[in-house]
């Protein structure tokens, strides 16, 4: 098993925990909790958040701040992933489809902008 599945394995504990309400959030410290509590705007909120994060980092040739805005962001989407009822795995079987792909540049529109 990899590191991004085994953390998503987590983000599920903690919202199975959260939807059976056997965790009070506050006495839990758990921020995943916390996360799902406050439901998909802030999920989503947050997404945007790391990602403004994630270019900035990247704008400024950070790669210290890089990495670990993408690890924030990545964590996000996994929470976002599990809010929304999509598993993981399938977003990596998407990726590991892509990466079987051989030659795949996009052709552009040719558009005419002199009319």
């Amino acid at each position: 098993m990899n590191a991004l599945q085994e953390l998503y394995e987590v983000v599920m504990r903690r919202k199975a925990l959260y939807e059976s309400g056997e965790v009070d959030v506050e006495s839990q410290k758990s921020y995943t909790c916390y996360l799902f509590s406050k439901g998909q705007d802030k999920i989503l909120k947050k997404c945007g958040e790391e990602c403004s994060e994630t270019i900035i980092a990247a704008k400024n040739n950070d790669n210290e701040e890089l990495k670990n805005e993408i690890a924030d962001l990545m964590y996000h989407l996994m929470v976002l992933c599990a809010q929304q009822g999509l598993p993981w795995l399938e977003v990596e079987e998407v990726l590991e489809a892509r990466s079987q792909k051989i030659g795949n540049l996009k052709t552009f529109k040719q558009v005419d902008h002199s009319s």
